[in-house]
């Protein structure tokens, strides 16, 4: 299948969230500011919606729907998408590690640099760590949150550059709830760790969202603390199951999770073009 025999059709997200439903939370937050653009893809024949893509100034992201795979239509559409990214860096992700992704990014130039495990754990414990933390106060705590955030997260390319738009996109959302939102903090009042914890309603299974330790404050057991009191929150909101994402790099934040009995569920790979030269 050449790449003529697709079509990318700009798409309003409102007018059709389901070609959004793919992709993480992330890819739909940027498509609703503007940042990203939401594409169908259509075969030229047929005009069959075959699957929809995302791309941005330095990422793409691409979904055939399954009774449509291995037909040649992700080649022709990451083809189109290229063409239309220009020769500047690009990123990938391929959820799930899916080997199609592996084939495709082999063919277009990219390579493996990221890996994102989601863990999981079910049941929760059944006598969780106690709560002694307090939670986020909205219009009170942003500017401290972010700064930390920023500090904990400096070597994180998403994480560590959110920003107040950010935070005010993600506290607007249906599932949020302050109380879910747990803060350390030292003597003085300072901020120096978070759990912050999403249950969408409906769903037994809640997500450790983002959790952070002061640099200052860490080897001092206050990240086991958190997840302590985080599970039992999460128990108190009904959930029978927790899960997580991690950098599989991240050895100690690992350890730590897996320790706390945590097992691996799905692995997510992240592919980079470098750009073209010459």
């Amino acid at each position: 299948m050449t790449a003529s025999s697709v079509e990318l059709i700009e798409t309003d997200a409102s007018a059709a969230p389901a070609l959004l439903a793919p992709f993480d939370e992330q890819t739909s937050f940027d498509v609703g500011s503007g940042r990203r653009t939401l594409f169908a893809v259509r075969r030229t024949q047929g005009r069959a919606v075959v699957g929809s893509a995302v791309l941005g100034d330095d990422a793409l992201d691409l979904h055939i729907a399954p009774e449509f795979r291995a037909q040649g239509s992700g080649g022709a559409a990451a083809a189109q998408l290229l063409e239309r990214a220009g020769d500047g860096p690009l990123t990938a992700w391929s959820h799930e590690d899916h080997p199609a992704a592996r084939a495709l990014a082999a063919r277009f130039g990219f390579e493996r640099v990221r890996t994102l495990l989601l863990l999981r754990l079910s049941p929760l414990p059944e006598q969780p760590g106690g709560d002694r933390f307090g939670t986020f106060r909205p219009g009170a705590d942003e500017a401290e949150w972010l700064a930390l955030n920023a500090r904990v997260f400096a070597w994180h390319p998403e994480q560590g550059a959110v920003s107040a738009d950010d935070l005010a996109q993600r506290m607007a959302e249906p599932w949020f709830d302050a109380d879910d939102f747990l803060v350390a903090r030292d003597e003085e009042g300072a901020m120096t760790g978070y759990c912050w914890l999403k249950i969408e309603q409906g769903q037994s299974t809640g997500e450790i969202y983002v959790i952070g330790v002061a640099p200052e404050a860490s080897g001092q057991g206050l990240g086991r603390a958190l997840m302590s009191a985080a599970l039992t929150r999460l128990s108190q909101r009904g959930c029978t199951a927790a899960e997580l994402y991690v950098e599989s790099d991240n050895t100690a934040a690992v350890r730590l999770y897996r320790g706390l009995g945590f097992s691996d569920a799905q692995v997510h790979v992240q592919y980079a073009r470098r750009a073209v030269t010459g």
